[in-house]
């Protein structure tokens, strides 16, 4: 069967193996990130809709689980914000009545934690990793340039409430960039909203791959301890980098051979990788991250954004 609207399993930071299920088109979000690998968002809106078929996504799940071992998670997840899609309730509600041993996650980055139908629907869930990267509203429109009106004290109020009813894990996530979210002044603010909401566990990130705009710093490993003792949040962590391909089960040799040889014809977008290569951008990500780190891969910069390439070889430089 041709998975359209699931991918992986790919390993997560956070969740181990994962089975994702991306339910909305590329780069449709309430946010538009400074630091999304993913690229700009094309589509930047509130409004929730049924973008992709809830029953053919059904179909997917269920020949998937029934043909192969069940992954530690099914993760909503992808490019875009999962809760705006409209299906995303009767979805966990199917994982959970036929396949009891697979838990779910649910990646949000908390703008619809107000919304009735979102929450109804998160607290089906076995762990909401929302995110928060700015507790401040100047700095939350700068780093996140959220859909216009959003207020970053309705969403810690949000996130707040729902931590009192939810009977799961809160894993809450916030991504540090130098010189935008590091200030004593952020992290205070930032420590009052962690010490309101309460979720089970802080987890502090920072950019692996480019972001959107140039000239974005990856938070060092010093800054990342400076904020930890700042925050001063008992269960907070430093996410690990990703696995080596030899601990990941699901890497497939021919991913990453197709990712060389797209590259080596001519510089590719994640989007044009998607497009070409018909896997999704979590699942392509674990193969950049090793090709980078092997500098099999460069990055250079371009009019639609980050693109990837092969290094040119120096004999014919």
């Amino acid at each position: 069967m041709n998975y359209k609207y699931i991918f992986g399993p790919v390993p997560s930071r956070r969740l181990g193996i994962s089975l994702g299920i991306d339910l909305i088109p590329h780069k449709t979000c309430s946010f538009d990130c400074l630091y999304c690998e993913c690229g700009k968002t094309t589509n930047k809106t509130m409004d929730r809709q049924e973008f992709v078929p809830t029953e053919q996504v059904l179909k997917e799940l269920n020949h998937y689980l029934t043909h192969h071992p069940l992954p530690d998670f099914a993760t909503f997840s992808g490019a875009g914000e999962p809760t705006l899609h409209t299906g995303i309730g009767e979805i966990t509600d199917f994982i959970k009545d036929n396949y009891q041993g697979l838990k779910t996650a649910m990646l949000t980055n908390s703008t619809t934690i107000n919304i009735p139908e979102v929450r109804q629907a998160l607290l089906k869930t076995d762990i909401v990793l929302p995110s928060l990267d700015s507790a401040v509203q100047e700095t939350f429109e700068q780093i996140n340039r959220p859909v216009e009106g959003i207020d970053v004290k309705k969403v810690i109020e949000g996130l707040e409430s729902f931590s009192l009813m939810f009977d799961g894990k809160i894993w809450l996530e916030i991504f540090i960039l130098e010189g935008y979210n590091d200030s004593a002044d952020e992290i205070a603010a930032l420590k009052r909203a962690v010490q309101r909401i309460k979720p089970d566990r802080v987890q502090l990130n920072t950019m692996d791959r480019p972001g959107t705009e140039a000239g974005l710093a990856k938070a060092s490993k010093k800054t990342l301890e400076r904020v930890k003792k700042a925050l001063d949040y008992e269960s907070t962590e430093i996410i690990s980098k990703y696995k080596s391909r030899k601990e990941i089960d699901s890497y497939r040799e021919d991913a990453e051979e197709a990712i060389v040889k797209l590259t080596e014809r001519r510089p590719a977008t994640m989007k044009d990788m998607e497009e070409i290569l018909g896997l999704k951008s979590m699942e392509i990500g674990k193969y950049l991250d090793i090709l980078l780190a092997e500098k099999r891969l460069v990055i250079e910069t371009g009019e639609r954004g980050v693109y990837y390439r092969a290094p040119k070889d120096r004999g014919n430089e």
